[in-house]
């Protein structure tokens, strides 16, 4: 028999292999970025709506929350799509590579949001984080704007998670992600209104098999990892969760070679420069961790939207 302790450990890593395997279903499915976030975020809507309904979740909040609430749902859709994007035209290696500088947009975002002085640290982090960005560039300058496109991603994965630390203190998970959702299928849906050919019958001519890995991406590594991961936090330290998340991208790239052997064949100097910038965000875990209550909100769990 498990012990609970034991229990929550072992769901607190399949959370961070669900991450990791986000990117693994974006390469598998075969419609592009916008269309795929569209579906994703519809279908875990719908999902979240029940679980709100089932739950009896508080979702009454007022007009200034709603709003907040609607443009932080607006930024996970752009981080979503440039995330998909940044694996259409390059692979999942770069994409993760670069959605890990996140850790250092964050040290920049942070400060401004909760009002604190940078941390000497984070600007030697910073410096390593863009060595190590430079060094996977010009051994993969062919993949630039996949490595763009996964920064742009990482930073709006940054903004978003922080601006959620500051939504957990006061909402639950599940009114949060209700409220984001609908607004990022509206974006969406407005965009794809605007920009393509709308919502015709091709649109919703999928694959099978599109439709399965779109399901499996809206419900496991959506609907359900949003809220467990909050669930999580209330029996791990905050030390524990950040760390193992942080290896997100690491699962993600091993699955990847695994999967995808001859796409995601890399020179040596993209696994020095993915190193560092590993390194970088571990280590960075472990000294903003140092000495915190196990009582204090865990703000950066929210960072790993993928």
């Amino acid at each position: 028999m498990l012990s609970d302790k034991l229990k929550n450990y072992l769901h607190l890593h399949f959370l961070v292999f669900i991450a990791g395997f986000t990117a693994i279903l974006g390469e598998l499915i075969t419609i592009t970025a916008v269309p795929l976030v569209w579906f994703r975020m519809a279908i875990a809507l719908i999902l979240i709506g029940l679980y709100a309904l089932l739950s009896r979740a508080k979702l009454k909040l007022s007009l200034s929350a709603i709003i907040r609430l609607a443009f932080a749902g607006l930024i996970i859709a752009l981080h979503w799509i440039t995330f998909f994007a940044a694996i259409d035209v390059s692979n999942v290696s770069i994409t993760l590579a670069m959605f890990s500088t996140g850790a250092f947009f964050a040290s920049l975002i942070e400060p401004l949001i909760y009002k604190r002085g940078i941390i000497w640290y984070e600007i030697l982090f910073g410096i390593l984080v863009i060595i190590g960005v430079s060094i996977i560039t010009q051994s993969e300058l062919k993949y630039l704007n996949g490595i763009v496109l996964g920064i742009s991603s990482a930073f709006l994965s940054s903004l978003f998670a922080v601006m959620n630390g500051k939504f957990l203190e006061r909402y639950s998970a599940t009114t949060i992600s209700f409220y984001e959702f609908i607004s990022g299928v509206s974006f969406i849906s407005l965009f794809l209104i605007i920009f393509y050919d709308g919502f015709s019958v091709d649109f919703f001519k999928q694959t099978a098999m599109d439709y399965t890995y779109l399901f499996i991406l809206a419900s496991v590594c959506t609907a359900y990892a949003f809220i467990a991961s909050v669930y999580v936090m209330r029996y791990i330290s905050p030390y524990t969760v950040v760390l193992t998340y942080n290896l997100e991208p690491i699962y993600g790239i091993v699955l990847a070679i695994i999967l995808f052997p001859e796409k995601e064949k890399m020179s040596m100097n993209f696994y020095y420069g993915a190193a560092m910038i590993l390194g970088v965000v571990l280590l960075n875990g472990i000294l903003k961790n140092r000495g915190r209550s196990k009582k204090e909100p865990l703000n950066s769990i929210t960072k790993k939207n993928t």
